[in-house]
C-alpha cells in the first residue's frame, strides 16, 4: 500500500488578525458610508480569528485587476511551494532527484508553464520526472491528489510521489463584489502550501522511522446538477466565487451515504474511525458533515481549531490538518482515519488511511 512519509505546511509570512481583514476588506469592496452590518456580522461567524495573506494587508487595494494578481500570485507561490518542498524532503531523508511524480494543485491563480515546472529547476527534480498540474478541483484537490498519488504508486510500488498544494486565495478577492457569497469568502478563506511525498509498497522509506499512515483505498463522487453549488465564475476581474446557499444541505443529502457506504465496503462503521480528518469549509459546512455522520463534537476538533488558527486554504488545508493529526494527536497505530474533503461539481473525495 502507499505509505505517506512526509508531510510539510507553510504559511505566507504576513499575519493579522480577522478585524483588521475585516476592516480592510470592508473599505476595498463596500461603497462609502455602507452599512458594515452584514460584513461584521459574517465575518464574526465564519470562526476564524486570524489568517496569513500572500501580501501585505495594505497592498490589496492598489492591485489593478486580474493580471496583476496573477503575477502576484505567481511571484508568491514559487518561493511558499519552494519552501513547502523542501521541507518536506528534509522530513523524509530524500533528495529531490529521487521522486518520480508531482502532482501539484492549485484554484487560486494560473501558470503556465504550472508552478511545479517553474519549481524542477530550483529544488532539483530529475528532468525526466513526470508532471500532473491540477486545476480546478478547487477545495477537494488535497484530498483528489492523495487519492491520485495512491493510484499512481499502486502501478509503480518501488517510486516516490509528491502532492503539492499551494492556494493564495486573498488573490481573488473581488474588490467592487458586495454579494453574500463574495462577504463570505472574504471571511473564510486564508493562503497556505503543503508538500506530501508518499512512496509505494515496494519502496524502502516505507518502513522509515518517521512513517506516517498507509493509504488503505479512496472513492470519488460528483454529482450532476450541482455545478452552481461551488466554484468559479471566471470574468475581467478574476475568480468570481460561486458558492450557493444550498451547499450545507447538500452535505447534508450526499455525504453520510456516501461515507457510510464506503466504509461498509471495508467492513467498517462511522464509530471505528479514530481521526476524521476533514476540510474546513466554513461553520455551516463543518455542523452538516457532523450531522449527517453523527459524529461526537470532538471529532472534528482538528478541523475546527484550523480554520480558527489559518482560515481556509482550500486544497491545502485537509492537507494541513493531516500534519497535525499525526502530530498532536496520534490515532493509535493500526486503526483506521478517514480524509475526507469536498469541491466544485459538486464532488467529494474519500481516502482510507491505517494509521
Amino acid at each position: 500500500m502507499t505509505r505517506i512519509i512526509a508531510i510539510h505546511g507553510v504559511l505566507p509570512p504576513h499575519r493579522y488578525e480577522q478585524s483588521e481583514i475585516t476592516h480592510a476588506f470592508g473599505d476595498m469592496c463596500l461603497p462609502p458610508g455602507a452599512d458594515r452590518g452584514v460584513l461584521e456580522r459574517l465575518h464574526t461567524s465564519a470562526t476564524v480569528r486570524g489568517r496569513h495573506l500572500a501580501l501585505p494587508l495594505e497592498r490589496y487595494a492598489s492591485l489593478s485587476g486580474f493580471g496583476e494578481a496573477n503575477d502576484a500570485f505567481i511571484e508568491s507561490a514559487l518561493p511558499l511551494g519552494e519552501q513547502a518542498v523542501r521541507g518536506a524532503l528534509d522530513l523524509a531523508g530524500l533528495d529531490a532527484s529521487e521522486i518520480d511524480l508531482v502532482i501539484s494543485t492549485s484554484v487560486t491563480g494560473i501558470a503556465a508553464p504550472s508552478l511545479e515546472a517553474r519549481l524542477a529547476g530550483r529544488v532539483g527534480l530529475r528532468p525526466d520526472v513526470k508532471r500532473v498540474p491540477i486545476f480546478g478541483l478547487g477545495c477537494v484537490a488535497g484530498a483528489a491528489g492523495l487519492a491520485r498519488v495512491h493510484d499512481y504508486l499502486d502501478g509503480h510500488p518501488g517510486q516516490v510521489a509528491l502532492l503539492l498544494s499551494v492556494e493564495l486565495c486573498s488573490l481573488t478577492l473581488q474588490r467592487t463584489d458586495a454579494s453574500v457569497p463574495n462577504l463570505v469568502a472574504g471571511a473564510l478563506f486564508g493562503d497556505g502550501a503543503a508538500a506530501v511525498l508518499a512512496v509505494g509498497r515496494d519502496h524502502p522509506h516505507r518502513r522509515g522511522q518517521h512513517r506516517g499512515p498507509e493509504v488503505v483505498a479512496t472513492r470519488s463522487a460528483l454529482y450532476p446538477g450541482t455545478e452552481r453549488s461551488l466554484g468559479w465564475d471566471i470574468g475581467d476581474a478574476g475568480f468570481r466565487i460561486v458558492l450557493g446557499a444550498d451547499l450545507p444541505d447538500l452535505v447534508r443529502e450526499t455525504l453520510g451515504d456516501e461515507v457510510r457506504s464506503f466504509l461498509s465496503d471495508h467492513d467498517l462503521k462511522a464509530q471505528d474511525v479514530t481521526a476524521w480528518v476533514c476540510h474546513p469549509g466554513g461553520p455551516q459546512v463543518l455542523e452538516a458533515v457532523r450531522e449527517t455522520l453523527d459524529l461526537p463534537a470532538r471529532a472534528l476538533e482538528a478541523t475546527w481549531r484550523s480554520l480558527a488558527e489559518v482560515g481556509n486554504l482550500s486544497s491545502a488545508s485537509v492537507l494541513h490538518i493531516l500534519r497535525d493529526t499525526l502530530a498532536l494527536h496520534p490515532p493509535p497505530p493500526g486503526s483506521p482515519g478517514l480524509l475526507l474533503a469536498m469541491g466544485p461539481g459538486f464532488c467529494t473525495e474519500q481516502v482510507l488511511l491505517r494509521w
